[in-house]
């Protein structure tokens, strides 16, 4: 089984690379062979296109490659809630919360992800146009084996981005080193209330491999469920899967990000969340019509969610 994650080094879809470097998937039958393939919009047009059985990526994303939420299904949340956060330059000193210290800057943003944080600052009042902020890639962030957050932080330190929004691995990265500020965190509320609903992460796979292979779908989700329990009760697993597939700065930090996001792993997603994602991708031109809760989410998997 083919399963692919728009960004390696970040704990943004942390659960599904654990599971796969843990031996999650093996003890569930299932021989998963990790891909990172960026960004995320190309991630999904994979998954539709038949070249992966599994996607862990930003769950609104899907829409890009599944229009109106036809063919693919949702099947568990890696973590609850948007995960991304806004940094800006350290010597700007921007205070926590001032969305309005954006104003005049370049900020990064993966596409993808960079219709969230436009839509954020939409609703916190900001135009941005006339306020002239600058929301796009980071250049040298398209590589094969590249980190957005952790390019990103790199690209805040040599002065290419006033800031960046990305996961909380490449905050981390620029928090410690003296460069960056963290002004918005949308996963823990800090940001217009409704960002914190956007998106999540979220496993994904096509409604052709439901299909074709019920039985391993059901075994991934297992998967997903098991390693999230497991790392809420040892967190420090986390560096192992680290050592493999981290630079030694990153494999560091990585348990200590992992056991701050132990609050929001909860596999299951609820038509709240639904409602709140699909509001969010109607507001932005992603979802032009109304859709059934099973529409969206693989419900014939859900009681895994609390097996």
């Amino acid at each position: 089984m083919r399963i692919a994650v728009p960004d390696l080094i970040s704990n943004s879809y942390f659960p599904a690379v654990a599971a796969v470097e843990l031996g999650f998937f093996k003890a569930e039958g299932l021989d998963a062979e990790l891909e990172l393939i960026f960004p995320v919009p190309k991630t999904m047009e994979d998954l539709r296109d038949g070249k992966l059985d599994f996607v862990a990526g930003a769950a609104h994303a899907t829409l890009q490659a599944f229009p109106n939420w036809k063919g693919a299904k949702l099947l568990a949340a890696l973590a609850q809630n948007t995960y991304w956060m806004l940094v800006l330059r350290a010597d700007l000193n921007a205070k926590m919360g001032d969305v309005n210290a954006v104003k005049g800057l370049r900020i990064g943003a993966a596409p993808g992800p960079d219709s969230t944080i436009r839509q954020l600052l939409v609703e916190a009042g900001i135009d941005l146009e006339k306020d002239k902020v600058d929301v796009g890639p980071v250049p040298g962030s398209t590589g094969a084996g590249v980190s957005f957050g952790v390019n990103a932080a790199q690209a805040l330190e040599d002065g290419v981005i006033d800031g960046f929004w990305a996961n909380a691995m490449g905050v981390e990265v620029a928090v410690r080193k003296g460069t960056g500020t963290v002004v918005l965190d949308a996963r823990r509320g800090i940001c217009p209330p409704a960002a914190v609903h956007y998106t999540f992460p979220a496993l994904v796979t096509s409604d052709a491999v439901i299909e074709r292979d019920p039985e391993s779908v059901r075994a991934a989700v297992r998967a997903i469920v098991k390693v999230q329990k497991a790392l809420k009760e040892d967190p420090s697993r986390a560096t192992e899967v680290g050592e493999k597939l981290f630079p030694a700065m990153e494999a560091s930090m990585i348990a200590g990000l992992i056991e701050r996001d132990l609050p929001f792993y909860d596999p299951g997603i609820s038509e709240d969340k639904v409602k709140g994602m699909n509001r969010f991708a109607k507001d932005i031109g992603l979802l032009t019509e109304d859709v059934a809760y099973d529409q969206v989410v693989g419900t014939q998997f859900s009681g895994l969610w609390t097996e």
